[in-house]
């Protein structure tokens, strides 16, 4: 029977805080979603390492759902209730907003959701492009419902800065905290083993999302205008047959495709001269921080979160949308002039390892955690040692 008794909670009796965390995010240049996942591995171990207990599952290894590819798990809960009646978690963390959400919120259990991106932002431009036939936008909108349902019930939400007010807009009893998703530096080192040629530019990202992907297009004109720069595109998604007909018209841009995760990002951030992040919309990504923690000078566009990890003429430099004049300016700055670009690049390390620190992200999330606990305390029979 998929029953659980809601857990109670006394300050005086919590002996060792137990997360269960649920990584069902995909995106990213990673194969799979083994790069969120790798990530969110590296959150359990700062959290292990101040004392709490943590437990890493994928998302879709206990249960799926109703849209989902797998019909055998549209009705079947009984491997995430065996989940939680064994591991007897304090609270949730989720980065997928779907039924491994919903069954912990029907559970009675304190769920916590991290939110990388907007949501909505995302599904209206998947409704404009790829979503257009009944269908699929029928499957589109009740994904949208189940994730309207975990972060409107959940007791916090951890995102960027510049989603709380669209957060609050639609959910304004919902507790929004300032997450800055973290990163292990030492996973980001030189090594050989990939070999481009110079001077080039380096691309590392999906293009899932039209409202995303379509800024590579600028990219044309400044492809154009740099004949002696080679520019490489690490990624795939949906969208790479609406961008590679144009980029590859060019003798100088080079598609690599998917790139094993870590080793051959590694190499390939290694390689590169400048890592450069046109997009329509983003939010902090991961992808981003590995080439900053790679001593990599970045140019990206001055939207979402970026501006958030990207300082303007400290860590990288920021492009309006659209501006292919200035790619193409600050392109040729960073290429010619290797002092500067060493500078930039030292100072985008530097700014990485200090503010996005998984031991201190787990600090500040543990925080969050006791402190929503302790306001919420009943009594809770202690746990065994």
């Amino acid at each position: 029977m998929n029953v659980f008794q809601p857990i109670n909670y006394s300050q005086k009796n919590i002996i060792k805080l137990k997360v269960l965390i649920a990584s069902g995010a995909g995106g990213g240049t990673a194969k799979g979603r083994i790069g969120k996942y790798f990530h969110l591995k590296e959150f359990s171990k700062s959290l292990e390492k101040i004392g709490v207990d943590c437990k890493l599952v994928h998302e879709f290894d206990y249960i799926t759902g109703f849209p989902s590819k797998s019909p055998k798990g549209w009705f079947s809960k009984k491997k995430f209730y065996d989940l939680i009646n064994e591991y007897n978690p304090d609270v949730v963390f989720v980065d997928w907003q779907s039924h491994f959400g919903l069954e912990t919120i029907k559970a009675g259990i304190p769920l916590f959701v991290l939110l990388r991106g907007n949501l909505w932002m995302e599904v209206e431009s998947a409704k404009k492009t790829i979503y257009k036939d009944l269908k699929t936008r029928t499957v589109l909108n009740l994904r949208m419902k189940n994730a309207e349902r975990v972060l409107g019930n959940c007791q916090g939400i951890f995102t960027a800065d510049f989603l709380h007010d669209t957060i609050k807009e639609r959910f304004p009893n919902v507790n929004c905290y300032h997450f800055l998703e973290g990163l292990d530096a030492s996973h980001w080192y030189p090594t050989s083993g990939m070999k481009l040629q110079h001077p080039c530019v380096g691309l590392l990202v999906d293009s899932n999302m039209w409202h995303k992907s379509k800024e590579m297009l600028v990219l044309d004109e400044v492809i154009r205008a740099m004949p002696n720069t080679h520019f490489y595109w690490a990624g795939d998604g949906q969208y790479k047959d609406r961008i590679l007909p144009v980029l590859e018209k060019h003798s100088n841009f080079h598609y690599l495709g998917s790139l094993e995760y870590p080793d051959k990002v590694r190499e390939y951030l290694t390689e590169i001269d400048v890592y450069a992040l046109p997009t329509g919309m983003d939010t902090l990504p991961l992808s981003c921080k590995e080439a900053m923690a790679m001593r990599n000078p970045v140019i990206a566009t001055n939207v979402g979160g970026i501006p958030e990890m990207v300082y303007d003429n400290k860590t990288g430099f920021l492009i309006n949308e659209g501006d292919h004049n200035k790619w193409i300016e600050k392109l040729s700055l960073l290429i010619n002039d290797k002092e500067l670009s060493q500078k930039i690049g030292g100072e985008a390390q530097k700014f990485v390892i200090e503010k996005f620190n998984w031991d201190i992200v787990a600090k500040r999330f543990v925080n969050v955690i006791e402190s929503y606990l302790r306001e919420n305390a009943t009594e809770k029979p202690e746990k065994n040692s």
